[in-house]
């Protein structure tokens, strides 16, 4: 990946739908090495999925989960990825071992997805944080 490459991501990273001719003017070069080049980075597991950010009004949490020693964090990330309301599934060091970015549409919801998370005899304990504002770097 090179300097090109990377300002590329950085524009698609802030609108994953502008034209590639409007890419391509900004960074200085055609349309077409624009293309090739999200292509391939597409191919190659560099762009995982484009994605939209979104101002509906919902709450937005991070729920730590803390884990047993003996548990396969990737496992149980991929288990939980698949929870409605569940944008984000990250494994991270530090006290927590796993966190979720969630999108839930009121602080109830919030809290049943703690509770579930409670549930499950891998976690033994859990932090929550409102995600009170949200800016694109």
């Amino acid at each position: 990946m090179d300097e090109l490459d990377r300002e590329i991501l950085s524009i698609l990273r802030r609108d994953a739908r502008k034209p590639y001719t409007e890419i391509a003017e900004q960074v200085g070069t055609s349309e077409g090495t624009v293309r090739n080049r999200v292509e391939r980075m597409t191919d190659e597991g560099v762009i995982e999925r484009f994605t939209i950010a979104t101002q509906t009004g919902n709450v937005k949490a991070m729920i730590e989960l803390d884990v047993a020693v003996d548990v396969n964090t990737s496992d149980l990330g991929e288990r939980v990825a698949d929870w409605e309301q569940v944008d984000f599934v990250w494994q991270v060091s530090g006290e927590e071992d796993i966190v979720l970015v969630v999108d839930a549409a009121d602080t109830q919801s919030v809290n049943q997805l703690i509770t579930k998370a409670r549930e499950l005899e891998e976690v033994v304990n859990t932090k929550t944080r409102l995600i009170l504002d949200e800016k694109l770097g």
